[in-house]
């Protein structure tokens, strides 16, 4: 970890989650399977922490987030999430919905790329991490479920009337933040909101892949993909050029830059340092 990041030391181990590292790809295993791996208040608060360390750990080039079980995330738990809810006051509700903001935040600002693994349901705020994430893999169990509006709330939770529609465009978005009805893998993957469909049982399998991939890959080019992809959704494109202009002079003062001219001409593979 960069000394100039953070003073306290790493979490050694996550209450809520099962954290894994290994040759640059983190995997966050959302680990309540007899819950279908449905989030709790600790729960929100391990991943916007957990992500805030990874960020500031060099070590992590790719994570890949999954559940274990049946499902990816059925959202909310019931009990400990909307149940307590009833008996919080304005100020203490909207803190716990600003934390699990926070949580999609961390997951478009960490600088390093996010790989969804989904099978079975991802609903509620599940789909909404699933949506956050940079890549969707899913496989033909997955099916998503942004059911905000049949519990009465709005659709637009944990930023998914701002990410979906910039995802699979305004008339999806519309139809599935409004009627809350369930979207089944071809679908999305017809839609654009699955990236790449597998076979049966191979989402994580094919996520992790394509996690080595991106780790072994050019880091520091990646974080900036990532970083305007986000940056420049709200800007005019004046000002998003002038942004890519100042983030390619940046780079081609970096050692990656000059280390695949070095490779081309010594017609090897490039040997990324991710600087």
């Amino acid at each position: 970890m960069s000394s100039f990041t953070g003073s306290a030391a790493p979490t050694p181990r996550w209450r809520h989650l099962r954290v894994d590292l290994a040759a640059g790809v983190a995997t966050v295993t959302l680990a309540r399977p007899r819950k279908l791996n449905a989030l709790t208040f600790g729960a929100y608060a391990d991943l916007r922490d957990l992500l805030a360390e990874l960020s500031r750990e060099r070590a992590v080039r790719a994570l890949v987030l999954t559940g274990e079980g049946r499902g990816f995330c059925s959202g909310g738990d019931v009990d400990e999430i909307i149940g307590a809810t009833l008996s919080l006051d304005t100020a203490r509700l909207l803190d716990f919905n600003r934390m699990t903001g926070q949580v999609v935040r961390a997951i478009r600002g960490c600088p390093f790329p996010v790989i969804a693994a989904v099978h079975g349901v991802a609903a509620g705020a599940g789909a909404v991490l699933a949506l956050a994430a940079d890549f969707r893999v899913a496989d033909p169990s997955a099916r998503f479920v942004f059911l905000f509006t049949r519990v009465g709330l709005s659709g637009g939770d944990m930023g998914a009337a701002y990410l979906l529609p910039r995802v699979v465009g305004l008339g999806h978005a519309t139809r599935l933040l409004m009627l809350g009805e369930p979207v089944h893998a071809p679908e999305a993957e017809r839609i654009g909101l699955v990236g790449e469909l597998t076979e049966e049982g191979r989402a994580d399998e094919r996520a992790q892949t394509l996690a080595r991939r991106l780790a072994a890959g050019p880091a520091l080019a990646h974080a900036q993909t990532k970083a305007l992809l986000t940056a420049e959704l709200d800007m005019p494109l004046a000002a998003a050029l002038e942004l890519d202009a100042a983030t390619q002079a940046l780079l081609m003062t970096g050692e990656d830059y000059r280390e695949f001219h070095e490779a081309f001409t010594a017609k090897r593979p490039p040997k990324w340092q991710g600087r």
